[in-house]
């Protein structure tokens, strides 16, 4: 029973965590008519929770594994009363930063229910099931629709205090139903970092995340405050709008998971990546409400999909290491959160308007989708070497002159030459003398005709003892039908005829 409200309860908890981190910019325009925040100190206000909320996600993820998801989730819920006490009774812009920086334990929960709910169930599902789990982003935009509403009725003090029972609530629901049993990993934290920072894929997904939940979160804590003043909406009316992007890009998540346990997830990232790219030019040109509208929907759908898409593959490439993998991916994407709204403000005071800001999301989407073509290749090419190295037969490639341009260990342990005493030589360093001329002149005629041969054929190991093989030569043709190379293959039969010969 404990086991199957894991997902339901720990889906909830994000919807919390993510509810709290995102007080202040939901509020934002309540605050600001209490206390003088400078027009220029505006996105750093906003981008501050950001912050300790992507750096923890690396602990928070370990930890997950170390002591269970129900431990951090608790422990996070009371660390997370004293910022928000803190925050309801702020009277300056210092009192708010200092705030601020504390919420970001509830953005940093993300990454524990990642690490925790794929131990629940089998592969298959992973990304359908953190794809439902990412869903508890939906918590940002119960905060930007509700708490504007809320604040107008009984002022914003009193509505950031309301959250103080929302946390004490979920503190004890993961008391008594958090999993005391869960299965703990306890690899050392320096272990599963070495394990996992030198492989790339970890980097390339960082930045697919950096890009897909950064600009969730950008657009979360920059929407509010910049359709107010730049489209001159009300403030409850920026908040619908925002919460309408985080409501399509919420909902997209798990449909990103459930697409990518479907489908190959490289050839989504793909089309995520290629859309963004259209999108955010859209964005550049400064458009109509409408048009803006638009653009910011399709990024949320974007977002959402990508979101749920790469946490199908983090677990699926970093079994082992799940915990640090996601904490590591996650803290990233929190800081793609971070950094676009300072620097679209940094943009907004040199030049008046965002557009170079937006055109850079569009570069640096398209070089994603470069490195994810890049990626899919270079995965296609990895499992055809895994299969060259692995093969039980002997495998040799020659050029259209005769020259080893590669052979596979079981090569190597077939007939004792190394790869490096065979590659630049031609397949007559096997040579018996056995067979004539007129055996390997059909032989070829055979494959310039048909393509292939295949035959018993007599050659010597290195150490000059003979085997009896079965040999299968192919051409390899290019897009002309020219022959570029040839590969052989064959296993050692000897033994096998030494068989039929005593039986005979």
């Amino acid at each position: 029973m404990i086991k199957k409200v894991q997902l339901p309860l720990q889906t909830l908890n994000l919807v919390v965590g993510f509810m709290v981190w995102v007080i202040i910019s939901s509020l934002l325009p309540f605050i600001r008519e209490d206390i003088d925040i400078p027009a220029d100190k505006i996105a750093i206000l906003t981008a501050v929770p950001v912050v300790l909320g992507s750096i923890l996600r690396i602990p928070l993820g370990y930890y997950a594994n170390i002591i269970g998801a129900r431990l951090v989730f608790l422990i996070s819920f009371i660390l997370l009363l004293f910022p928000v006490f803190y925050i309801s009774e702020a009277s300056s812009y210092i009192d708010l930063i200092i705030g601020g920086l504390f919420l970001g334990v509830g953005g940093a929960v993300f990454s524990v229910g990642v690490t925790s709910l794929p131990k629940y169930y089998p592969k298959e599902k992973h990304g359908f099931v953190n794809g439902i789990y990412g869903a508890g982003n939906i918590g940002t935009a119960i905060s930007t629709f509700a708490a504007p509403i809320i604040a107008t009725q009984v002022g914003w003090s009193l509505t950031v205090k309301l959250y103080l029972i929302l946390l004490l609530i979920f503190a004890a629901l993961n008391f008594l139903f958090g999993d005391r049993k869960e299965v703990k990993v306890k690899t050392p934290i320096v272990e599963q970092i070495k394990g996992v920072y030198k492989n790339e894929k970890l980097w390339y997904f960082s930045l697919f995340y950096f890009i897909t939940f950064g600009s969730f979160v950008a657009f979360t804590v920059y929407l509010p405050n910049f359709l107010v003043t730049n489209f001159e909406l009300d403030k409850v009316d920026a908040g619908i709008r925002t919460a309408g992007f985080i409501a399509v890009a919420t909902f997209f998540r798990p449909v990103g998971g459930w697409l990518g346990d479907k489908f190959q997830p490289l050839f989504l990232l793909m089309g995520v990546f290629a859309v963004y790219t259209f999108a955010a030019v859209i964005l550049a040109f400064s458009p109509s409400l409408v048009l803006y509208s638009i653009g910011c929907l399709v990024i949320a759908l974007c977002a959402g999909i990508g979101n749920g898409v790469i946490f199908k593959l983090v677990p699926f490439y970093f079994n082992k290491q799940a915990g640090i993998a996601n904490g590591i991916v996650s803290m990233m994407g929190g800081l793609g959160g971070f950094f676009p709204p300072l620097l679209l403000a940094s943009i907004h005071a040199i030049t008046g308007q965002y557009s170079i800001g937006f055109m850079l999301l569009s570069s640096v989407s398209l070089a994603s989708l470069v490195l994810v073509v890049n990626m899919y290749y270079q995965d296609k090419l990895h499992l055809s070497q895994q299969v060259f190295n692995s093969t039980g037969q002997g495998i040799i490639v020659t050029d259209i002159s005769g020259k080893i341009k590669a052979v596979n260990p079981a090569f190597t342990m077939l007939t004792g030459f190394s790869e490096e005493e065979a590659v630049g030589e031609t397949p007559r360093i096997l040579k018996t003398g056995r067979q004539d001329k007129g055996f390997y002149d059909e032989m070829w005629n055979n494959i310039k005709e048909y393509g292939m041969w295949q035959g018993e054929i007599w050659n010597r190991k290195k150490n000059g003892e003979e085997f009896l093989e079965w040999l299968n030569i192919s051409a390899v043709k290019d897009e002309t039908g020219e022959d570029v190379s040839y590969v052989g293959t064959f296993t050692d039969i000897t033994a096998h005829r030494q068989v039929e010969g005593n039986q005979s």
